[in-house]
């Protein structure tokens, strides 16, 4: 018996929605109608924000990164996933394990950072115009991009390092559509104290820290708008706040919601927590990234004109 307990799985299972085969149909059409937008949106972004001039700018430089990023993310785990509910394929290998984890941990880290940066981009043009091509020079606003995917790249090494160095007994099945940190420390055979510290670590670096940055940048705005004068003056600057305001909303308060709810399975039955989770994690991974390019293009004139711009010289050269 102690023998098969130190037995050490080579694979992991991921459940996903197991038990509701009629669900699995409707999300397999919906994540990849959703991952498709992604793709389109966002690519539109990243090829506007290059090759139009008008565009050339700090906010749309992190723009295009935040575009690049949510690509880079949903293809290292949607694929994955739609294979799995088409084909009812669940096994993962334990490298295959670790790379969706260290994808989903950096882009995730490294999202947090940029949406710092671009709040503090956006206070720096709000609240000091004048010296804002000194302050935000192409040097520096490369060097801020960089940091964030560079911090973020590390974080996830050694997060994911940590938790793919623990032993892994008998159980092998992962509640979830991926493979998420959390569900896979819960099945390690081992003590994982330094795994919560090093994550409680990263959660006040890569979450805490950005969202000061962001509350501070908003407060100094805020304050700066009410002293203006001209009331289309306050209705420029909230209009270019507003689409990074709400992705911020969007982004955190998922996060907030999948890390700060109720764990207890006493709660909640073990099938309705399993959807719950499935749910939470689709609305995490693919929702938000294909509202990114839709909340930034909407009521931004400089978006539209160039994806106009693009449209048009692409008709023109056929």
């Amino acid at each position: 018996m102690d023998r098969v307990n130190k037995t050490f799985v080579k694979e992991f299972i991921l459940l996903g929605l197991s038990g509701y085969p009629k669900l699995e149909i409707i999300f397999f059409a919906l994540i990849l109608v959703m991952y498709l937008l992604i793709l389109i949106g966002n690519g539109v972004l990243i090829i506007a924000s290059i090759f139009d001039y008008r565009l050339h700018t700090p906010m749309y430089f992190f723009l295009g990164n935040l575009s690049f990023l949510d690509i880079c993310y949903t293809s290292s785990s949607v694929p994955s996933t739609l294979v799995s509910l088409i084909s009812k394929k669940r096994n993962i290998s334990f490298s295959g394990c670790a790379v969706q984890m260290f994808f989903g941990f950096a882009m995730g880290s490294t999202e947090c950072f940029l949406l710092g940066m671009m709040a503090f981009d956006r206070y720096v043009a709000i609240c000091n115009p004048l010296r804002y091509p000194i302050i935000m020079s192409k040097v520096v606003y490369v060097l801020m991009a960089s940091v964030s995917w560079l911090s973020g790249g590390i974080n996830s090494i050694v997060q994911t390092s940590l938790a793919m160095r623990l032993p892994f007994c008998e159980n092998n099945i992962i509640n979830h559509f991926l493979c998420e940190i959390l569900a896979v420390l819960k099945l390690a055979c081992a003590d994982i104290s330094l795994n919560i510290v090093t994550l409680a670590v990263s959660n006040m670096a890569f979450l805490v820290l950005p969202l000061l940055v962001i509350f501070f940048s908003y407060m100094f705005i805020l304050y700066t708008i009410l002293r203006m004068n001209s009331a289309t003056g306050r209705r420029k600057a909230f209009s270019t706040c507003s689409a990074h305001l709400t992705v911020v909303i969007i982004f955190f308060g998922t996060i907030f919601f999948m890390y700060a709810k109720p764990k207890s399975q006493d709660l909640l039955g073990k099938d309705n927590l399993q959807a719950t989770e499935g749910l939470i994690s689709i609305f995490y991974g693919v929702v938000t990234p294909m509202l990114n390019p839709i909340i930034y293009s909407l009521r931004n004139k400089d978006v539209k004109a160039a994806v106009k711009y693009l449209l048009s010289w692409k008709t023109v050269k056929q």
